[in-house]
């Protein structure tokens, strides 16, 4: 592919990362001048925190949106990628310069999968990346196999909770889980820690590596 090519270190041996996958990753990156790895700019390696992207909607470079699908959990694979499919004429100043190639050393980590559980199905209007929508919402901390602290609630406030859905405006597993949901619809989702708030948590209500339990209901979808 023009702008792109790879090779495998590791092929591994699990679950093959689609297209439209939800994948944790581990990566650096290093720019790439005269035939070799230079500069390196980049790694989740050196932060010991591994790195959660949703493919297909373009969060990121297309050198990875087509060089990742195809790759296997436990799978190592070196990504060389042209300006072209990675920051292009304007680079990425100060860190990657005008018209730059970069490698990256990438590993495949884990697929993380939500659970989705449908409460009382709507007959609404269908929401797609890139509606708006209202939402209720409560979540809790998911302990032992159940719920456990209640961290936030939109019931409270009397209000939905509007935001862009796909667009990276919410936790990813809101992103995943609420695609296709009817108007009207009530659901659980539970979020693992990839798909929520990760290594990092959120202030002091959500600790590092929780996962999370959320009742949601879909209010409505604008326009529609």
């Amino acid at each position: 592919m023009p702008g792109l090519s790879y090779v495998d270190s590791v092929v591994g041996d699990g679950a093959v990362v689609q297209a439209d996958d939800f994948v944790e990753v581990h990566y650096t990156g290093w720019l790439y001048e005269n035939g070799e790895k230079t500069t390196k700019f980049d790694s989740s390696v050196d932060r010991d925190i591994p790195f959660a992207l949703l493919l297909g909607r373009s969060f990121v470079i297309q050198g990875w949106e087509k060089g990742i699908p195809g790759m296997h959990v436990g799978g190592k694979r070196t990504l060389l990628i042209g300006p072209e499919m990675a920051y292009g004429e304007q680079g990425r100043p100060p860190v990657i310069p005008p018209s730059a190639t970069l490698v990256f050393d990438i590993e495949v980590l884990s697929l993380p999968m939500l659970d989705v559980e449908i409460l009382q199905e709507g007959d609404g209007p269908v929401a797609e990346p890139g509606d708006q929508i209202s939402v209720h919402y409560s979540g809790w901390i998911w302990e032992d196999g159940q719920k456990g602290a209640l961290f936030d609630t939109s019931l409270s406030r009397g209000e939905p909770y509007r935001f862009r859905l796909g667009a990276g405006m919410v936790i990813p597993g809101w992103d995943v889980g609420l695609e296709g949901m009817k108007v009207g619809t009530r659901a659980q989702l539970i979020i693992p820690p990839a798909m929520g708030y990760g290594a990092q948590g959120y202030g002091q209500s959500i600790p590092p590596y929780a996962t999370l339990v959320f009742e949601v209901e879909l209010v409505s979808i604008e326009n529609k």
